[in-house]
């Protein structure tokens, strides 16, 4: 790790807790890692917290407890290492009592777009006044922000007390089985169980990876949500979007309702396919569901969508991007379905309470603007697909004259091809790399990047930190009000380190 500059804005008491943050956290799971290194100021003021991303807990008693849970799970197998079977987690659920199958599920599996999608249907479903639980992955700052009940991420003090009442089955699960099981599959039995107790009148669940032997799939899920697929994790799950298809479809249940996003041809056959073995009804976006129009709106975009039971005019989303608004209709659709809009009942669901709902969606870390003067923005993007649809929205949605980038990406992502994405929008690209050990070497992803853009545009600072001050810079000089800005990207652990830092804690 590089030394501090020898010039900086921290005092040496700053110092000394940001490095010793950095240091505690390098040798943990990266998705337990939490940076609470938000002393670091850049030039501008942040706004206001965001409340569905939760900050440390302020009891020393509770974080001391919460740390522990952490340093517990982390000893097991992070989600970058799988042994592709569901029998642990199914041995858990049956000596739990199988808390899964006490409620309804929508399931939600693809590449780009699950926790967007699964944000979407968990505020209209709340805003039906049904009581939601919903888990997804990976988290942007805290373990906690996985499992959420009624709209919100639940407490440390409820994640402690969820994990402290499973420990004993885990334990024995583990004894019994070849493998312990891992972080995901507790985990995912952590989110059952808390469903189960609170209880839940639906979940939203969202794959870790792939489908078929994903630890999640031991609910059987009245509707599966397949969002677009592309080329992702192909070592394990297929080198081409059919292939890939083939475990995603796995999700698939008997006589469910498949809610299908927009598909490339190979996906789609081999999806339709599952769903004749399994009897499903299936709803496809631009078929039996889509987005008829959109507009450009300040903060978001105004859309019309076709749902399957009629049109709903003048939706507000609070989101940028085409993207979202087709994860708009998806998430409408498949709460259609979970209602039966369509099937038991002819009529649509309320169209102001729809509007209410999508009005009040957030997604953090998705297009996220947390500061300005300059902007900066977070997304998530870390495959060469969703860097795409994000270079789109960037587009569309951001008037910049002068747009810089902060780029740190995980280890076995194809890199290459996401810089590529990002080339003609972004005027320098600043290189750099997130605490995690699965995060890519800087300088290996600055060769890659001066391959790209060439090396007058690729400036390395291998901390994080000193990464999102260069880039400040950069885009000021042009001046105060000439409309430059910083896209913080490649990496869901990268957005999460940078929006501590930026002052996005709570």
């Amino acid at each position: 790790m590089s030394e501090q500059p020898p010039h900086d804005d921290r005092t040496d008491g700053d110092d000394e807790h940001f490095d010793r943050i950095i240091d505690a956290e390098t040798d943990r799971d990266p998705d337990l890692a939490v940076i609470e290194a938000g002393s670091r100021t850049l030039r501008a003021q942040a706004g206001p917290p965001q409340a569905d991303v939760p900050a440390r807990p302020e009891d020393p008693e509770v974080d001391r407890a919460l740390r522990e849970v952490e340093t517990e799970l982390s000893t097991r197998w992070g989600e970058t290492k799988l042994e592709p079977s569901v029998s642990r987690i199914a041995a858990l659920m049956d000596v739990l009592g199988e808390p899964q199958r006490s409620y309804p599920s929508i399931h939600i599996t693809g590449t780009n777009g699950k926790t967007s999608t699964a944000r979407m249907i968990e505020a209209l479903l709340t805003a039906f006044d049904l009581r939601t639980g919903r888990y997804t992955s990976p988290h942007v700052q805290s373990v906690t922000e996985r499992i959420s009940l009624d709209g919100a991420p639940i407490s440390a003090e409820r994640f402690i007390e969820t994990y402290r009442d499973l420990k004993p089955y885990v334990e024995m699960v583990d004894s019994q089985q070849e493998y312990r099981l891992s972080f995901f599959e507790v985990l995912t039995g952590m989110a059952y169980a808390a469903f189960a107790d609170a209880p839940a009148d639906v979940a939203v669940v969202e794959v870790g990876m792939g489908g078929s032997w994903d630890a999640t799939n031991v609910i059987d899920a009245d509707v599966a949500v397949i969002t677009p697929i592309s080329l992702d994790h192909t070592d394990r799950l297929g080198d081409t979007p059919g292939e890939i298809a083939v475990e995603k479809s796995g999700i698939i249940k008997q006589d469910a309702t498949v809610v299908l996003a927009q598909q490339p041809v190979d996906a789609a056959q081999v999806i339709l396919k599952k769903a004749v073995e399994k009897n499903a009804t299936v709803a496809r976006e631009g078929m039996e569901f889509g987005v008829v129009s959109r507009q450009v709106a300040v903060g978001g975009q105004l859309l019309t969508l076709r749902g399957l039971g009629g049109e709903y005019e003048e939706v507000f989303l609070p989101l940028h991007g085409a993207h979202q608004a087709h994860n708009a209709a998806v998430a409408l659709a498949a709460v259609e379905a979970f209602f039966g809009v369509g099937s038991q009942r002819p009529e649509p669901l309320s169209g102001e309470v729809v509007r209410a709902a999508f009005a009040a969606v957030s997604s953090p870390g998705r297009l996220e603007t947390v500061r300005k003067s300059p902007t900066v923005v977070l997304d998530a993007a870390h495959n060469p697909a969703g860097a795409r649809v994000t270079a789109e929205a960037i587009g569309e949605a951001f008037d910049f004259s002068r747009l810089i980038g902060v780029v740190g990406v995980s280890e076995g992502k194809d890199a290459r091809r996401l810089l590529e994405a990002f080339e003609p929008l972004m005027a320098e690209v600043v290189i750099t790399q997130n605490t995690s050990h699965r995060a890519m070497d800087a300088d290996a992803l600055a060769a890659l990047a001066v391959e790209v853009f060439g090396e007058d545009r690729v400036q390395v600072e291998p901390r994080l930190p000193e990464a999102l001050e260069a880039a400040v810079t950069l885009a000021e000089e042009e001046g105060e009000f000439a409309g430059g800005g910083v896209l913080v990207t490649g990496s869901v652990i990268t957005v999460g380190e940078a929006r501590l830092l930026l002052g996005r804690k709570g």
